[in-house]
This record gives C-alpha cells, sequence and structure tokens, in this order.
C-alpha cells in the first residue's frame, strides 16, 4: 500500500513539473491591462484636482510587469501555477475593482471629490508622508507588541490558574466574567488618571483586551483536557506540576493560539482607539488627525497601511502555529 502512495505521489510531482498552461493564470495580467488602459486612455475629468499624478500609473506598470513574470513562471514553476490559477481570478478582479473606482472617481467624479479622492491622489500620500508613515508603524508596533505581550503574560496566569487550580477558580473566575466582557475604550478616563502618560495608558488598553481572550481560552483548554490521562500519567509517577506542563498545557495549546488569535484581533481594535486619546504618533492618531485636517486621501492611505499592518502581523502569527502545531494546521484557517 505504501508502495502504491509512493508512486502515486513521484507521478504527481512529475506532472506538476511538467510545462502547462491554465487560462486562469492570465487573468491577473488581464486586469491590470484594462486597469492601465482605463488610466491612460479616458481622461481625468475637467473639475479633478491633482489630475497629473503618476503614482498610481506607476503602480499599474509594476503590476503589469509582476503579474507577467508570474504568469510565465507558472508554465513551468507547478507549485506557482495552482497557487496562480486558484487565485487568478480574484486578483483580477481586484484591479477591475480599482478600475471602477477610478472610473467613479477621477474619470466621471460621480462622488463629491472631497469625501473619495482619486485613487492617484491616495497613492501620493505614501510617497508625500513616507516618513511619517513609517514613524508611525514604528510607534505603533511598540505598543502592540507591549501591551500584546503584558496581556498574554497575564492571561496565561490567570487562564493556568483558573483552569488548574479549584480555589483560584472559585474567587477569580467570578471577576473574570464581570471585568472581561466590558470593552477596553470604556477604562479610557480610568487609563489616563492612573497613568501618567498617553503610551502607558494605551498599553493598559491593549494588555486588558489580550488578558481577557487569553485567560478564557487558557482556562477552557485546560479544563476540557480528559481526565484519563492524568490518571494514566499520575499512575506512572507524575506529579501535578508534571500532570500541568507536560499534559494540560501542551493538550490546551490549541485553544491558547486561538484566544491569541482573537486577542491579537481585538488589540487592533483597542490600538486605534489608545492612539486617538492623547498619543502623539501611531496609526490611529494618523489617521484622527488627518480626519480633522478634512484630509481624506491621507484617511485612506492610513486605513490600507492599518489593514497591511494588521494582515502581517497576524499571517505571522498563523505561521508560527502552523509550524509548533503541525497537527493542528488548519483548525483556522487565516
Amino acid at each position: 500500500m505504501s508502495e502504491l502512495v509512493q508512486t502515486f505521489r513521484k507521478e504527481k510531482t512529475k506532472e506538476a513539473s511538467r510545462p502547462d498552461f491554465r487560462f486562469r493564470t492570465i487573468l491577473p495580467i488581464l486586469g491590470v491591462i484594462v486597469a492601465l488602459a482605463t488610466e491612460i486612455l479616458i481622461p481625468a475629468h475637467a473639475k479633478l484636482k491633482y489630475a497629473n499624478l503618476p503614482h498610481y500609473r506607476y503602480f499599474l506598470f509594476i503590476a503589469l510587469s509582476a503579474t507577467i513574470l508570474l504568469g510565465i513562471a507558472s508554465i513551468f514553476w507547478g507549485s506557482l501555477r495552482e497557487k496562480l490559477n486558484y487565485r487568478g481570478a480574484f486578483i483580477g478582479g481586484v484591479f477591475l475593482f480599482l478600475t471602477f473606482l477610478n472610473l467613479v472617481t477621477a474619470k466621471w467624479m460621480l462622488l463629491p471629490q472631497l469625501y473619495f479622492p482619486s485613487i492617484a491622489r491616495i497613492f501620493s500620500v505614501f510617497f508625500e508622508d513616507s516618513k511619517l508613515i513609517l514613524t508611525c508603524i514604528q510607534s505603533s508596533l511598540t505598543l502592540l507588541v507591549k501591551g500584546i505581550l503584558i496581556g498574554f503574560i497575564a492571561g496565561m496566569i490567570c487562564g493556568i490558574a483558573v483552569g488548574w487550580s479549584k480555589k483560584a477558580n472559585y474567587w477569580i473566575y467570578p471577576l473574570i466574567r464581570i471585568l472581561g466582557p466590558i470593552p477596553s475604550s470604556t477604562w479610557t478616563p480610568l487609563a489616563l488618571v492612573v497613568f501618567p502618560s498617553a503610551k502607558g495608558a494605551a498599553i493598559f488598553l491593549i494588555a486588558f483586551g489580550v488578558w481577557f481572550q487569553i485567560t478564557i481560552l487558557t482556562a477552557s483548554g485546560i479544563q476540557s483536557v480528559k481526565k484519563a490521562y492524568f490518571e494514566v500519567s499520575s499512575t506512572l509517577g507524575a506529579n501535578d506540576l508534571q500532570n500541568l506542563f507536560k499534559i494540560a498545557i501542551p493538550a490546551a495549546s490549541p485553544s491558547i493560539f486561538l484566544g491569541f488569535f482573537n486577542a491579537t484581533c481585538s488589540s487592533f481594535v483597542a490600538l486605534m482607539a489608545a492612539e486617538m486619546i492623547g498619543c502623539k504618533s501611531g496609526l490611529g492618531w494618523y489617521v484622527n488627525w488627518q480626519k480633522t485636517m478634512l484630509s481624506y486621501p491621507n484617511v485612506y492611505a492610513g486605513l490600507i497601511v492599518v489593514a497591511v499592518f494588521c494582515y502581517i502581523l497576524v499571517t505571522l502569527q498563523f505561521k508560527v502555529r502552523d509550524k509548533l502545531l503541525s497537527w493542528q494546521e488548519g483548525v483556522v484557517k487565516w
């Protein structure tokens, strides 16, 4: 049976390595061509401000080169061909959506220019405010890492105590049920009074949201471990600490990572809210500041950076999860 499986895998590998062409691999190229043709051939509206900004056009030329190279490489690279064949329609659809936005904002101006700027104007912000945006990313990352680290440590301690000790469960769990569901932003007035700086208050708000998620899922993960495991290990001579660190925590690790994922997502919300209350740097501060200045191109650029920033951090987290818990891969996908 094993020989048949190995033979099938070898044939599959040979088949994937053969040069081949899939129609859906050229859909990204077609999408970029449509977007580029729309940008070049259709003139901008006569009343459009900043009509000659070239940054969006440069982006499309780079995207066209990249999609062509990927399309050619996919002919000879089987794994890339399968991925591009699967994602091709979506990537092409993204560029068609950009084309639609370009038409309704810059070309036909069907929407108010103040609140819905052209894509080229938004792209120009990344070049004009690049230094400030990078500074804000660094500031937000610093606050986020500190808040998540403090919240994770506190959550693990509380979660292990509540999940393992009946006394801790009796005294601590009712407080968690009362305080935990309260949104982090609700604690803003108290945090500003207790902590000497706005950054300290921001770290507390982030850590509070992370603490609750980690505590609840760590405790539930430990409590869900089958008692038979502990009975067998105790029969073999294991003490309470060995049962905790060798059985309970490893068995609860999928729940802990799920809590960490939920905590990471909620921490972004707390971060944006916290940076708007008094911080002088950060992505949340940048978006709020630009909104008060009615500079909506900068607001949209800031939101795009926030989205990419969040996506990268969560993706890295799942890469680590899949590496450490390969047997749980695919339970929660990202």
